[in-house]
């Protein structure tokens, strides 16, 4: 009787497509296309399209806004 041992290795993706993309910032596709993919640079491969995680990263971060002003 042998015992077989599995390894299961889980990778974070570099990239993905545009239905992904828009529902990691948590909107429609439509929005996506119009609101941040113009911004953000894509892998193009024939018709494939994909949306670089670092570029999503990138687009919150110089879009997210305080929404209320701090005392200073």
């Amino acid at each position: 009787m042998t015992t077989e041992t599995k390894i299961v290795v889980t990778v974070a993706p570099v990239a993905v497509n545009r239905e992904t993309a828009a529902q990691m910032v948590g909107m429609s596709v439509d929005s996506f296309e119009l609101y941040v993919q113009p911004h953000v640079r894509l892998v193009r491969q024939g018709r494939l399209r994909l949306v670089p995680v670092a570029e999503l990263q990138r687009w919150v971060e110089a879009n997210a806004k305080l929404t209320i002003a701090r005392d200073g």
